[in-house]
């Protein structure tokens, strides 16, 4: 939720089909199990901590790391619905919903439970970076610009975006009062430091 000083602002992450949207109002993808490589490290849990991801039509893919088809590597893992679970570290460039899955014959059966893995691309850009205009949390040096109908969406602080920055995040505080006195709009970042202090760019 972003708020004013005065006036009440509501954001709040999209959640569609199951799939986390980015800031950027694109859909974060679903992925896929290969299941039946035996890869080492690769397949023994899919998505594991580490492990790497394709991009292409279709959705996502596993894949080794060290495949020419590797695009993102996963930063962190969580099972279960990612409305009820962690969120992932502030600089994740997009999260990938995996639908709960039995994949190959009853002896071999394999069972992927309902998930979310936070991902990270291994080459730029890097839209979860500070100030990078994407990314499923909104962190410290992010810029946001209002969208109508009292939100605000992010996007990139270098102006690069389809949208130029109107306020940027300059601190991560406990409450409103810890923030400065320039700030002139309050997001809610989560965490131990829930308050973002933003002012205008």
């Amino acid at each position: 939720m972003f708020v004013r000083r005065s006036v009440g602002v509501l954001v709040a992450a999209l959640l569609l089909t199951g799939c986390w949207r980015s800031s950027s109002g694109e859909p974060a993808g679903s992925a896929r199990s290969t299941a039946g490589e035996t890869v080492p490290g690769y397949g023994e849990r899919f998505l594991a901590v580490g492990e790497c991801s394709s991009f292409g039509t279709a959705g996502f893919t596993e894949v080794p790391c060290t495949s020419e088809r590797a695009a993102a590597r996963v930063v962190a893992r969580y099972d279960g619905g990612i409305a009820d679970g962690p969120p992932c570290p502030g600089t994740t460039d997009f999260v990938l919903h995996i639908s709960a899955q039995r994949t190959g014959g009853e002896a071999g059966a394999v069972t992927i439970p309902q998930g979310y893995a936070c991902m990270r691309n291994l080459e730029p850009p890097h839209p979860g970076d500070p100030g990078g205009g994407g990314g499923p949390r909104t962190i410290v040096g992010d810029c946001v610009y209002g969208s109508g109908h009292g939100q605000v969406r992010e996007t990139a602080c270098d102006g690069s975006g389809k949208r130029k920055p109107q306020y940027k995040v300059v601190r991560a505080a406990t409450s409103r009062t810890d923030c400065p006195a320039s700030t002139t709009l309050y997001v809610q970042l989560g965490g131990e430091r829930p308050v973002g202090c933003a002012r205008r760019v």
